[in-house]
C-alpha cells in the first residue's frame, strides 16, 4: 500500500548575501519544508525567493497546501497535478508555484532516500559532470570591480561567464562588456543579462553596439511576459535570445517556443514548481530543439542537469550558493572544480538545512 502524507512543516530562513545584488536585493529567503509519511518516511525540500513574498509563500504552504496534501499518496507527480489545480484560482504561477516547489522537492527527496540513492540516481544519471558558468549580479559594481570578478572566474576555470547590462547610458554598457571580454580572452563564452531593463528599440540599438564582443546570448532584455516583442526581437537579433527565469508554467514556455521567440530557455526549478514540472519543460524544449540553461540554484539545478540527455550549462552566481551562505548543516550535495559540477552521491537531494544560518539569524 502506498505511503500517505501525514504532515508538512515549514520554517523561514533569511540570510544576507556575501556579495549583495544591489540595494534592492541584499538577502535571500529560503522556506525550508519537511514532509512526513505514515510509514515513517521524511522528505526535505525548500522554496526560495530572493526578494518578494517569503511570508506569502510560507503562508500558502502552511494554510492552503499543508491541509490539502495531508492524506494524499506521497507521489510527486500525483500531488503536483492535483495541487496546481487546487491553487490555480490564486494564480497559475509565481507565488503559487514557488510554494508548490517546497512540497515537490520534499517528495522527490523522500522517494530517493527510501530508495537509498540520490535524486540524480533515482531519475538516472546521464552526465558524469556538467559545465558551470560564472555569473554575477554586478550592474552596481564599478568597472574595476567587474573586471576583478571576471578575472576570478578565469582563475576558477570557468569557460563561460555572464554579466549584467542595462546602465543608463549604452556607452557605459559597451565599455563594461569590452573590458570583460578583454579580461576573459577571446576563447571564453560571454553572455549578457539585461534583467528586463530595455524596450524593443533600446534592445536592437544595444545589440548593434555590443555585437562586436562575440556574445553567446542576450538574456531577458524585455519584460518577461511581452511575447509579441520577443517574437519581433528574435527575428532581427544577431545574438541568441535567452529567457525563462520569470516564466512559471509549461504552457507559457510552450507559447514562447511555438512563437519562435526564444533560443535558450532558463527555467528556475523552484519558480516553475519543482522537479516534476522542470522535467516536463525540459522535454518540451528537447522536442523542439531548444537549448536549456537552468537558472540559479546550482546545488539543485546541477543535480538535475546530471540527469539530462543533452549537456547543459549551470549558472553559479559568485559567493551565493547555499553552502557559501552558511545555511547548510551538512556538506553540499554537489562539488564544483575547475568549472565543472559533479554530485557527491548524498541520499535524496542532500540538503540538510541549518537551524540558524552561519551568517545571520532566522526571521
Amino acid at each position: 500500500m502506498a505511503a500517505r502524507i501525514t504532515r508538512l512543516a515549514t520554517r523561514l530562513l533569511t540570510v544576507p548575501l556575501r556579495r549583495h545584488w544591489g540595494a534592492e536585493a541584499p538577502e535571500n529567503h529560503i522556506i525550508v519544508t519537511e514532509l512526513s509519511t505514515d510509514d515513517g518516511g521524511t522528505g526535505h525540500g525548500f522554496s526560495w525567493t530572493p526578494t518578494v513574498g517569503p511570508q506569502a509563500v510560507k503562508a500558502l504552504l502552511d494554510y492552503d497546501i499543508a491541509p490539502f496534501v495531508v492524506g494524499m499518496e506521497a507521489n510527486p507527480e500525483i500531488v503536483w497535478d492535483q495541487l496546481w489545480k487546487r491553487l490555480h484560482e490564486a494564480g497559475g504561477g509565481g507565488l503559487t508555484t514557488i510554494a508548490m516547489a517546497g512540497v515537490d522537492l520534499a517528495l522527490w527527496d523522500l522517494q530517493a532516500r527510501q530508495a537509498g540513492t540520490s535524486v540524480t540516481g533515482l531519475i538516472g544519471q546521464r552526465q558524469e559532470s556538467v559545465e558551470v558558468y560564472g555569473s554575477g549580479v554586478n550592474l552596481h559594481y564599478t568597472l574595476d570591480e567587474l573586471v576583478e570578478q571576471a578575472r576570478r572566474w578565469v582563475a576558477a576555470g570557468h569557460k563561460a561567464v555572464k554579466i549584467k547590462v542595462g546602465k543608463p547610458e549604452l556607452r557605459e554598457d559597451a565599455e563594461r562588456v569590452a573590458a570583460v571580454r578583454e579580461a576573459i580572452g577571446p576563447e571564453r563564452r560571454l553572455m549578457i543579462d539585461a534583467n528586463q531593463r530595455w524596450d524593443l528599440a533600446a534592445t536592437l540599438k544595444a545589440l548593434e553596439a555590443l555585437q562586436p564582443f562575440g556574445l553567446e546570448w542576450l538574456e531577458e532584455p524585455l519584460r518577461a511576459d511581452d511575447l509579441w516583442a520577443y517574437r519581433r526581437l528574435r527575428k532581427h537579433s544577431p545574438v541568441p535570445i535567452a529567457l525563462g527565469e520569470n516564466v512559471h508554467t509549461i504552457y507559457r514556455f510552450r507559447d514562447f517556443i511555438e512563437a519562435e521567440a526564444v533560443d535558450i530557455i532558463q527555467p528556475n526549478i523552484v519558480r516553475v514548481g519543482g522537479i516534476t514540472p522542470f522535467r516536463r519543460i525540459v522535454e518540451l524544449a528537447r522536442a523542439n530543439s531548444i537549448r536549456v540553461a537552468p537558472h540559479l540554484l546550482p546545488e539543485l539545478s546541477g543535480q538535475l542537469a546530471l540527469t539530462l540527455a543533452e549537456a547543459v550549462s549551470v549558472e553559479d552566481v559568485e559567493d551565493a550558493s547555499f553552502e557559501q551562505l552558511g545555511i547548510l548543516a551538512g556538506p553540499s550535495p554537489v562539488r564544483v572544480r575547475n568549472g565543472r559540477l559533479s554530485g557527491t552521491g548524498s541520499h535524496g537531494l542532500g540538503f540538510e538545512f541549518a537551524l540558524k544560518p552561519a551568517l545571520a539569524g532566522t526571521h
